[in-house]
């Protein structure tokens, strides 16, 4: 599974990039057709002084597309969110898809 990260009005750091590569690389134990993913990271500056970091996660699957977005105070915390959320996902279209 081929993994995409934009990181949108600045640069991701290596130590971030790689745990997005490892977390997001696991989704392909719960389904081995996962085609590709796309990870969107951004800064949301609008909601308060402090400004909250926006992880938005697409998985490509053959003829469909999932997709889980979350704000949180780090990526990190963000990120196991979308994961847990896509692992559900995951799980449901596959058991849609191989009954």
């Amino acid at each position: 599974m081929r993994i995409h990260i934009q990181a949108i009005q600045f640069t991701a750091a290596e130590p971030l990039t790689e745990y997005i590569e490892r977390k997001v690389g696991k989704l392909a134990h719960y389904f081995d057709r996962i085609i590709d993913a796309e990870v969107y990271l951004s800064l949301d500056s609008k909601s308060s002084a402090i400004k909250d970091k926006v992880l938005k996660v697409k998985l490509n699957l053959p003829g469909t597309q999932l997709i889980a977005t979350d704000t949180a105070k780090t990526f990190e915390e963000a990120l196991d969110i979308v994961v847990e959320n896509l692992k559900r996902q995951v799980t449901r279209h596959k058991e849609k898809v191989q009954p």
